[in-house]
């Protein structure tokens, strides 16, 4: 069968690249406000939920098994449907145990998604390209979730059309998207065939160990952030979804030029600003007393997520071409053993002091800062860091 010119794995990967954030980016703008007016969710229920939306990120290392039946490329777009299906059926479940089983289902899909997009991207861009084009992906992602949040403030603040619609609408659009790019792409081969079991190395513990912080410290934010919001300021579903509107604005400007940056500077100084940003982020968010500021703060966390492209980029450097879709899995577990703890263990925490919560992010972030300042300037295989270094057998 003739191939367009369109299908190729970039398209694909921007196809992919669009259609998580419609499903997923409706979860999350709808989620807080949805839980507290629907299901009377306290900051219990909701570390609850958010642990429960981990689990299937911390089984991520299964990815390596499943790919014994199923290559990368399809069961990538199976995990979008997957994902689709949660969103679209989450309004139709109000109570804390539809909702946990909900979530489930949902985060069963993203997670698989995301170990699957992160290593088919570093498997088919080259390493000189990948920083940049990695940004992209985040750009593309970035201004679809911007046409989400514009769309879900129309129909909440022009039209009110009740959450279980909205849900549906924007799960049954990824569904729709996976149904085409099953059809529509051929199978694309990879260079380099991947190891089909565990990898779990002594010489990546640096990666590891930022992947585990990182797994932390984004869970505060994810859930405790935009929960704040709601909580204690009363922002309403709309003002949440204008909220997430400024932020992807930011990242659709920027993204792909901090990947452009990171492949200048190096992942090292990279990280370094990023971490320094949160530090000042967090501890601004345990005292913050304006609804304003506050808003602020949250916009400018987002921002910073686009350096984090200098772990994947760092990874992609020190490791073993064949290594790559194993250890996508692996790292995913390794970012989520705190995620999982995390959200439910700082819900009590919530419930007694807020500011302790995001005080804690800090330390995590300082934590980051320190292990960041031994990657090498010119990390390779044999050079992964300046300190501890693990001979590479051969």
């Amino acid at each position: 069968m003739q191939r367009h010119p369109w299908q190729n794995p970039r398209t694909l990967l921007i196809l992919m690249s669009v259609a998580m954030p419609v499903a997923f980016s409706t979860w999350v703008a709808l989620l807080n406000n949805f839980v507290i007016e629907r299901a009377g969710f306290t900051g219990i229920e909701i570390g609850i939920l958010q642990s429960l939306r981990e689990i299937p990120g911390f089984l991520a290392f299964t990815t390596v098994f499943v790919l014994l039946l199923v290559r990368e490329q399809p069961f990538a777009v199976i995990a979008l449907a997957i994902l689709g299906v949660g969103v679209a059926l989450a309004g139709f479940f109000p109570t804390p145990i539809g909702l946990y089983c909900t979530t489930v289902l949902m985060s069963v899909g993203f997670h698989y998604f995301e170990v699957l997009k992160q290593s088919l991207a570093l498997q088919w861009f080259s390493k000189q390209e990948a920083p940049q084009a990695l940004g992209k992906l985040i750009s593309v992602g970035a201004i679809t979730s911007l046409v989400v949040y514009a769309v879900l403030w129309g129909l909440l603040e022009l039209l009110s059309l009740d959450y279980v619609w909205i849900f549906l609408l924007g799960g049954g659009v990824c569904c729709g998207l996976a149904v085409f790019m099953w059809l529509g792409f051929p199978k694309f081969e990879v260079e380099h065939e991947q190891t089909n079991r565990l990898v779990l190395r002594k010489r990546y513990w640096l990666y590891y160990a930022l992947k585990f912080l990182s797994g932390a410290r984004r869970q505060i934010f994810m859930v405790f952030a935009a929960f704040l919001m709601v909580e204690k300021f009363g922002y309403s579903a709309s003002q949440v979804a204008l909220l997430f509107l400024i932020n992807y604005l930011f990242n659709w400007l920027f993204a792909e030029w901090i990947g452009g940056l990171i492949g200048r500077i190096g992942e090292r100084k990279a990280l370094t600003i990023e971490y320094i940003g949160l530090i000042v982020v967090f501890t601004s968010y345990a005292y913050v007393e304006n609804p304003y500021l506050g808003a602020g703060l949250y916009v400018i966390d987002h921002m910073f997520f686009a350096l984090a492209i200098a772990m994947n980029t760092y990874f992609q450097k020190i490791a073993s071409p064949e290594d790559i879709a194993s250890s996508a899995g692996v790292s995913f577990t390794i970012n989520h053993i705190a995620a999982v703890v995390v959200p439910a263990a700082l819900g009590i925490v919530w419930m007694v002091s807020p500011a302790a919560v995001f005080l804690i992010g800090t330390g995590f972030a300082i934590c980051s800062l320190l292990l960041s300042q031994n990657i090498p300037s010119q990390p390779i295989q044999g050079n992964e860091v300046i300190w501890g270094r693990v001979e590479v057998r051969t």
